[in-house]
């Protein structure tokens, strides 16, 4: 850390940027470089903090030339892979932006190698950037969608307002509580959401009584039922159907439940589970509440029975395929499965809305609200079947060659000195455990990620950040051996702990790889830790290391001085990093740029500046 009272070395700004222009690459580093959250390929999949495909690019094709070989140990849903092979005919948007940027590029087809420890990342990377052939894809869901509609579409009829028979979009779900005045019953949804405006109030208010308490004041009751899967009785959160959503030819209405579908869910809860559906107990971790995951120990209580067994009819039907083509279908019924199949589904209240917004799972997390989404998967799965396919078509006949190995990146099969050029994106210490959120989808392809050289700061685990950090030092000296002589590895990372980041830059220092240059990607939307954690950091730093020896260490001087420097430079170069966020991300980068130690968490960066902010520069607040 470093102390107040040190003496203050000026910034010299414009001599920074005249030692990045030395190479033609620095100029991905000088400004934040936009990574857009949009198009098939990256909407094919959902994957926690992926980077969009195209923004890699950039940094491929200015860091390698055709015919390169470029590695990644942390590939999540291989958009490495991905990346490499759009350099081959790059859209004109790639071509445009690469120009706009001056990069001198030599477009043409680079392979990849790509490691991936998680069993849900491999297989989507691996479908990914090996698709099947795309025409023989929308025949074989085509089919599999009408078949189980032949079967299962009566799950999904409804009764529209006006006595025709329609079909359910979704279906929201309540939890149920009992009044601490009157004792009556009372769903969530009674008790606080309103509509025209769409509101959903943070208070319990009973519908009979008018009693007001917070939510954690009132009972929220619980019901014991026989689990057909397990064989055994489950306790479980009391919910009822509080209203259904539903379309008649093309006219969508609303209403509140009937005894037509209260009937239907009776009908159903006599239907058999498919034998396909896995019993596996969940694995809990860090992610585990005791209160919204009350009653989920297994894999089928994510699902609601009407979603249970159609998915698992699907899974059944795309199981009847071979080789790459039933890879492809499982990969698209997976990608809608965890974030729109489940109970994790919700719905949001938006200003301005007359009604309450329906949204996926959050990514990053496993949270079950209490007024939890049932959508017809057959009318989602129709709509997800065109990104994928698109995503396919994209990707399909390319000369370039991935291959994706679920394996650690701790230990790579790779020769000294055979890779030309390192991206990407390790796990940042413990914010998001991707081996327990990818479970639901791994339990479905019944294999599971080797959590034993999971890179990550865990309490479930028993993994410190000692630990995470040794780990991480051992996949970035593999990183180093494979890397030729010259060559670069450019390092993705998001932190709000400057503890986490001191172990990051003891890892890459351990491994024999320094900084050469520092510069900032911009997300366009955050993850959803991203958005919320206390104070999360927007746009995520980026590290060019080399195999050269390091940099003499020079001591940078205070962390408030320089903040304030890096505050006035950054105006200079462009007003849209004056966010505290952007801010930060400079500054952990100036620190890793001279070697030195992250002085500070982000949040209390963020209270600094906001004091700063209301000082209006006549003195601030140093906490």
């Amino acid at each position: 850390m470093i102390d107040e009272g040190e003496s203050v070395n000026q910034l010299d700004g414009a001599q920074l940027m005249m030692n990045l222009r030395e190479s033609d690459v620095s100029v991905l580093y000088e400004r934040a470089l936009p990574a857009k959250r949009t198009g098939s390929l990256y909407g094919a999949f959902p994957y926690p903090t992926k980077i969009s495909p195209e923004a890699i690019a950039l940094y491929i094709a200015a860091h390698t030339k055709p015919g390169d070989t470029v590695f990644d140990g942390f590939s999540g849903s291989g958009t490495t892979g991905l990346a490499a092979l759009l350099c081959e005919s790059p859209s004109d948007e790639l071509r445009s932006e690469a120009e706009r940027l001056g990069l001198k590029v030599q477009w043409g087809a680079r392979n990849a190698v790509l490691y991936e420890i998680g069993t849900l990342g491999a297989f989507v990377g691996r479908t990914l950037t090996n698709p099947p052939d795309v025409k023989a894809f929308r025949e074989a869901a085509d089919r599999i969608l009408h078949e189980a509609k032949s079967d299962l579409s009566w799950m999904y009829e409804a009764v529209d307002p006006d006595g025709n028979i329609g079909a359910i979009r979704h279906a929201i779900w309540s939890d149920i509580f009992r009044c601490p005045s009157c004792l009556r019953e009372v769903s969530l949804w009674d008790s606080c959401v309103s509509l025209a405006p769409a509101r959903i109030a943070s208070k319990f208010k009973c519908p009979e009584c008018s009693h007001e308490a917070s939510f954690g004041e009132v009972e929220r009751l619980t019901e014991t039922v026989a689990d057909d899967v397990t064989g055994a009785e489950t306790v479980r959160r009391a919910r009822k159907i509080v209203r259904v959503y539903g379309i008649t030819g093309k006219v969508r209405w609303s209403r509140s439940p009937t005894k037509d579908d209260l009937s239907l869910l009776d009908k159903i809860a006599c239907e058999p589970v498919p034998d396909c559906v896995p019993n596996v107990a969940i694995p809990w971790g860090d992610l585990y509440r005791r209160g919204y995951h009350q009653g989920i120990t297994h894999l089928h209580h994510f699902y609601t029975r009407r979603n249970l067994i159609v998915f698992a009819k699907l899974w059944e039907l795309a199981g009847a395929y071979e080789g790459r083509l039933r890879d492809a279908l499982r990969f698209w019924l997976l990608s809608y499965n965890a974030s729109h199949a489940t109970v994790m589904t919700r719905v949001v209240a938006k200003s301005d809305q007359k009604d309450l917004v329906v949204t996926s799972a959050q990514p990053g997390v496993l949270y079950v609200s209490g007024l939890p989404v049932e959508k017809s998967l057959f009318a989602g799965l129709q709509r997800k079947l065109k990104t994928i396919a698109d995503a396919f078509s994209a990707i399909q006949g390319r000369a370039g060659k991935v291959e994706v190995c679920q394996h650690s990146s701790c230990d790579v099969n790779l020769a000294d000195g055979s890779i030309d050029y390192v991206f990407t994106d390790p796990p940042f210490g413990g914010n998001i455990p991707y081996a327990e959120i990818n479970f639901i989808n791994e339990a479905w392809l019944r294999s599971f990620t080797d959590r034993s050289d999971e890179i990550i700061v865990s309490s479930s685990q028993k993994k410190t950040v000692f630990a995470y950090q040794k780990l991480l030092t051992e996949a970035l000296s593999e990183v180093r051996r494979i890397l030729k002589p010259g060559g670069k590895a450019t390092l993705v990372f998001h932190s709000a702990s400057a503890e986490i980041w001191n172990a990051l830059q003891s890892a890459y220092t351990d491994a024999g790889l320094n900084v050469e240059c520092a510069g900032v990607l911009d997300k366009t939307q955050g993850s959803f830790k991203q958005v919320t954690t206390s104070g999360a950091v927007r746009g995520d730093p980026v590290l060019l290391l080399g195999k050269d020896p390091e940099k003499e260490r020079v001591s940078p001087g205070c962390a408030w001085d320089i903040a304030e420097q890096l505050s006035q430079e950054s105006l200079l170069l462009d007003p849209s990093e004056q966010t505290p966020q952007r801010l930060y991300s400079r500054f952990v980068n100036y620190f890793l740029a001279n070697h030195q130690q992250v002085p500070l968490n982000a949040d209390v960066f963020y209270r600094w500046h906001y004091a700063k902010l209301a000082s209006k520069g006549t003195g601030c607040e140093r906490d």
